[in-house]
């Protein structure tokens, strides 16, 4: 193991950084390297759970582990330092300032993909430090060890508290009058406690007539023998709030149509066990004829596929397709989609969809890949459902739910015979879509899965 001297060795400080769009905090699931241990720049070192995915931090240099700040099952506050690193070379840490542009025949060969915040450092140019920037040791030394014993307080699995922002004679004073800044109601610009609202802390109360004693209400009590409580966090918290919101604010509307789909049974026999239509090796099944589909359909009513812009307050069509599927996982439900579903044939969907939803089983899908759908499916047949009102995706203008196919007396030619049927149920933003096109849209997709050959024609 590769050993370095105080002398030789700076500590630098990997924090959490936003592996999504905006989040603010992620849980740590697993960590890969432990306290001794040599890291190398874009290593693992360990796996996190955002509101979207689970993501595994690739570390930005060299060096060896000095400490993990956290505890597996932590939710750490984007921003906070997670572990620390002894780098080689000595003195205080470099001040890591944004990388100028590269130009193309000057940039490196092509290494591991690193995260939001963490660019590959060209070069090993460093920069000076500003006049009148240093920082006396004692004071420095002080800092260290009061962020050191904050962080090293909270390993008990909750989110990391930001401190109270007060300015040092502000804490002092505080800490004379023994005042806990963390009771204390900022006034200053930005929350910034100031000595005015230290001062207020301590002033007796005015006077007032005595108040009734009202009796704290009681702390409930739960029967953990006949309840668990499960802290919503990660990919279920993120979809409860994506729901809430898509439900109070895109006017639905869900309309429903009942579909004799024997033939599309009948060709998805006929799929696998033919070789003429290059299908060789692909997982064949109902849902990937209802996908295609659907693609037509949009193909044909263009308009349906758009997301409504509040804020310019404009319609946005969409000019491509990002299929969403809706994915069931162990964290939750997921959504991610198919880019460019419109442009691929019906083996690239097939295989598409079937790395899709393998990567989704193994708990392994991207944020990206969860970014940018524009239509969704719904597949609630798989549990044995007939149909039911599917939630909008936000940002997303229509979804179609996919009921079980069963048996059922179905007038066929005149007479009455069993066939396979199924009810699907598009679910549509009606300030994006009115009644006709969200009809002629579901008509369609019917209309192709009752009469699916056409579909190899569109293949």
């Amino acid at each position: 193991m590769t050993t370095m001297t105080e002398a030789e060795a700076s500590v630098r400080e990997f924090k959490m950084p936003d592996v999504g769009e905006g989040l603010t905090e992620a849980e740590i699931l697993k960590w890969y390297v432990q306290p001794g241990d040599t890291v190398t720049d874009g290593q693992v070192v360990c796996e996190v759970e955002t509101a979207k995915a689970a993501v595994e931090l690739p570390i930005p240099y060299d060096g060896v582990v000095r400490e993990l700040r956290f505890p597996e099952g932590t939710t750490v506050a984007v921003g906070t330092s997670i572990i620390a690193v002894a780098v080689a070379g000595g003195g205080a840490a470099p001040e890591e300032t944004p990388a100028a542009p590269v130009p193309e025949e000057a940039k490196p060969p092509a290494r591991t993909p690193v995260l939001v915040g963490y660019g590959v450092s060209t070069s090993a140019t460093k920069r000076r430090p500003r006049k009148g920037a240093e920082i006396p040791a004692q004071e420095a030394s002080a800092a260290v060890t009061a962020v050191q014993a904050e962080l090293n307080g909270h390993a008990s699995g909750t989110v990391v508290q930001p401190r109270p922002l007060a300015k040092p004679p502000v804490r002092k004073l505080a800490k004379d009058l023994g005042v806990d800044l963390a009771t204390v109601t900022p006034s200053g610009p930005d929350g910034v406690i100031t000595r005015e609202d230290v001062h207020a802390a301590v002033a007796p109360a005015p006077a007032q007539a005595p108040e009734p004693v009202a009796l704290a209400p009681a702390p409930v009590a739960y029967d953990t023998t006949r309840e668990t409580r499960i802290p919503v966090k990660g990919v279920r918290k993120a979809t409860a709030a994506a729901m809430v919101g898509s439900a109070f604010t895109a006017p639905h509307v869900t309309e429903f149509v009942t579909v004799d789909v024997t033939r599309t049974m009948k060709l998805v026999e006929e799929l696998k066990r033919s070789d003429e239509y290059g299908m060789q090796g692909l997982r064949v099944n109902p849902l990937l004829l209802i996908a295609k589909a659907l693609l037509v359909a949009i193909k044909r009513n263009p308009d349906v596929n758009a997301s409504w812009d509040d804020a310019a307050q404009e319609i946005v069509l969409k000019h491509y397709v990002n299929l969403g599927i809706a994915a069931a996982t162990p964290r939750g439900l997921i959504v991610p989609n198919i880019k460019d579903a419109h442009a691929k044939t019906l083996p690239q969907l097939a295989q598409a969809l079937g790395e899709l939803v393998s990567t989704a089983r193994d708990g392994k899908t991207s944020p990206a890949a969860m970014q940018g759908g524009t239509v969704t499916i719904t597949n609630v047949g798989v549990f044995g459902i007939d149909t039911g009102t599917p939630i909008l995706n936000p940002g997303e203008s229509a979804i179609l739910a996919v009921g079980t196919i069963r048996l059922r007396p179905w007038v066929h030619k005149g007479k009455v015979k069993p066939r396979q049927v199924t009810t699907l149920a598009l679910s549509f933003d009606h300030r994006l879509v009115d009644g006709e096109l969200g009809s002629k849209v579901l008509a369609d997709v019917a209309a192709i899965l009752e009469q699916p050959k056409r579909l190899i024609t569109w293949a």
